[in-house]
């Protein structure tokens, strides 16, 4: 599991991790809040359920997708995180609901 290398500062916020209310900073990528959190993972794939997690942390290989405020296949590498956000691992193929 990763740690941050300096202790936050009067900038935390909390986000929820799978409904778990977590300490960040603000403005760090939700990827970087999911690389703190045990078992380290962001999704799942379709077929086999395998776990994935972030890698690149530049949005170039799609490992670190997760639902984000509702909203599935976020890329969290390049979404900094905001007070209240929800962030939760995704698990599968999206479900595409109307």
């Amino acid at each position: 599991m990763f740690e941050k290398l300096r202790n936050l500062d009067g900038r935390s916020i909390t986000v929820f991790v799978d409904g778990t209310p977590v300490r960040a900073e603000a403005d760090e990528s939700a990827a970087a809040v999911l690389l703190r959190q045990g078992p380290v993972w962001a999704r799942t794939t379709p077929v086999s359920g395998a776990r994935r997690a972030p890698y690149c942390m530049m949005g170039v290989c799609y490992d670190c997708l997760a639902t984000v405020d509702g909203v599935p296949s976020v890329q969290t590498c390049l979404t900094p995180v905001q007070e209240g956000m929800r962030i939760d691992r995704q698990l599968g193929r999206r479900s595409v609901a109307s």
